[in-house]
Formats: C-alpha cells, sequence, structure tokens
C-alpha cells in the first residue's frame, strides 16, 4: 500500500491533531498517524485521575479554538479530553490510527518523504510519501522502568506511573514513588491522601514552584530576559517554601526557565506536595543502592520495608547507570 500527501504528521497527540487542523483550514493535503487506537492516548488511557493542566489554559488552548470562558484557569483531564475531542470533530483531523512508524528517510532524488509504517491490525507495512514531515511524538511518551538492582526480587507492586490511576488500593500501605517530577511528586500526594504511608524519591536537583508562580514567570517572559525572570520566580518561590534542602531537596544551579530551555527539564509545580513534606507525612529518600525482597536500601544507608513501587520515570537518559 502506497499514499501521497503533501504532509505526512507522526503522532495524534495534541501537537499532531492541532498540526492537522492548521493544514486543514489550509487546504493543504495532509495524513496524521498514531500507533494507538486514540488521538491524545496519553491523556486518554495513562493519564491518573487528579491530573490537571500544569499551565494556565491560555497557554494550553490549541489554535483556533480558545477554551470556554466558563473552564477553570488549570482544567483537570476529564474536561482537556472532552475539549481535544471536539477540536479534532470540528476541524475534521482523521488520524490513520494503529500505525507504528518504522522508518523514515528523505528521498533526495524525488525531493520527498518516505515513511513506512506496520498496520498493527492488518500487519502489513505501508508505505506514505510526502514534500513535508512533522514528527508530533511528544518528550513523554515512553514509560521507562529502570533495571534497579535486586528488582526482580522485590515481592509487592511495581507498576509505572503510566498504569496508576489513583491511590484508592494503596490505603495503609507503605509504597515508594521513584521519580521526583511532576507526575512523581502529585502522585505521592495523591497516595498519601488515600491513606498510604508514602515516600518519594528525590535522587536529583529540582526547582519547586506553584501554578501562580508558574504563570507570572510565562506572563514575564514575554517582556523580560529569561535570567532576570528566573531570579524573581526563584526569590519568590524561597519566600513560598523557605529552606527545601533540610528536607532533601536541593536546587539547580541554573533557574526554572533557563534549565527548560536548554534542558527540557521543568520545575516540580506543587499540587500541596511540599506541605506534606514539611509535615513528614511524606518522606524524601535518597537514590536507591539496591532492593533485597521487600527491603529497600538507599544510598545514604537507610533501608526501609515497602509493600509497592510506583516508577515516576521517563526514559534512560536520567539514569547513566548510577544508582537510582
Amino acid at each position: 500500500m502506497k499514499q501521497e500527501t503533501i504532509v505526512m504528521i507522526v503522532g495524534a497527540g495534541p501537537a499532531g491533531i492541532a498540526t492537522s487542523a492548521c493544514l486543514n483550514l489550509l487546504s493543504i493535503p495532509n495524513i496524521v498517524l498514531e500507533r494507538e487506537d486514540c488521538y491524545a492516548s496519553l491523556w486518554q488511557k495513562k493519564a491518573y485521575d487528579r491530573l490537571k493542566l500544569h499551565l494556565a489554559k491560555n497557554f494550553c488552548q490549541l489554535p483556533h479554538m480558545p477554551f470556554p470562558l466558563s473552564a477553570p484557569t488549570f482544567v483537570p483531564k476529564n474536561m482537556f479530553v472532552q475539549y481535544l475531542k471536539n477540536y479534532v470533530y470540528h476541524f475534521n483531523v482523521d488520524p490513520l490510527y494503529q500505525r507504528s512508524v518504522e522508518s523514515a528517510w528523505y528521498d533526495k532524488s524525488a525531493q520527498k518523504w518516505v515513511v513506512t509504517a506496520q498496520n498493527n491490525v492488518s500487519g502489513l507495512v505501508e508505505e506514505y510519501v510526502s514534500e513535508f514531515l512533522v514528527v508530533a511524538t511528544g518528550e513523554n511518551s515512553e514509560g521507562f522502568i529502570p533495571n534497579v538492582y535486586g528488582l526482580d526480587t522485590f515481592k509487592g507492586l511495581v507498576i509505572h506511573s503510566s498504569e496508576y490511576e489513583n491511590g484508592k488500593t494503596f490505603g495503609d500501605k507503605d509504597v515508594l514513588v521513584v521519580g521526583a517530577g511532576n507526575s512523581g511528586m502529585e502522585i505521592a500526594y495523591d497516595l498519601c491522601n488515600w491513606g498510604a504511608q508514602t515516600s518519594v524519591v528525590v535522587r536529583s536537583p529540582i526547582h519547586v514552584l506553584n501554578k501562580e508562580l508558574v504563570q507570572l514567570g510565562m506572563y514575564f517572559l514575554k517582556y523580560i530576559r529569561c535570567t532576570i525572570v528566573d531570579k524573581m520566580v526563584l526569590v519568590l518561590s524561597k519566600l513560598l517554601y523557605g529552606d527545601l534542602g533540610r528536607f532533601g531537596i536541593q536546587r539547580p544551579l541554573k533557574g526554572p526557565f533557563l534549565l527548560k530551555k536548554e534542558t527540557g527539564r521543568s520545575p516540580v509545580i506543587d499540587v500541596g506536595t511540599i506541605s506534606k513534606i514539611k509535615t513528614g507525612d511524606i518522606k524524601v529518600m535518597t537514590s536507591i543502592k539496591d532492593i533485597q525482597g521487600d527491603i529497600i536500601k538507599f544510598t545514604n544507608g537507610q533501608e526501609r520495608q515497602f509493600d509497592a513501587i510506583v516508577f515516576a520515570t521517563c526514559d534512560t537518559s536520567d539514569f547513566p547507570g548510577e544508582p537510582l
């Protein structure tokens, strides 16, 4: 099977469907390939129940369709999924689902892109030819459970955060969340609220801001240099949270927005986790050294027994062969 078009788009997440919508408005033929069986699969299938957009709605709305005025500033998961459904319908975005792209190369003689994809239903390999190629596969599409020494001996539950829905089944259990990004910190907060004895591994320095500080910073970034905005936001963060170093949380040397710009690492947007850490309801742990049965040993010499581990980890780039 071979199809030709003007623009090929790989990925039917928000970026992919927005690209297709803009092209449709200009009557430019395009094809969207998606390996899952739905658009925005991370939001529809792999997002925990309490998730909200971490940025204000005006920073998250897709082109040509603002959120309704009645929508809250920070849109919850179910409302965002409905917004995407309305968007796909309104702009006639029609992805080809269950297509796993295997290769993409540029044919210099024909001056066109050649994309091959496996149809996961029929098993056939399909070929698509286009003048332009847009890769919209996202930065958090792959969950990853690192190869922690002794993990295979752990007798409790081990899941990735993409499988986590809520803490209902974890009440009264000792749960370790590995990863102190936005997902990890919010899942730790959710577990604690459901009654779990919660600990979180904070392996690397992180910036902690609240949603209002992020919103303020993004507003000023339109008019002021990033380094100045970083200094302003960090002063406000320190006034709000105090010295988090005594709770095991260190700040990076570079500011939050500069760090995002240079490395893609986002600040942690606090939803209440820090107050739980300060009261001792959520314990901060150092990197994991190894696991022996239900006993987990940490690099600072601590040993703790756990019933479950939730890995809120994205890819191998964060774990270059050293203790987790």
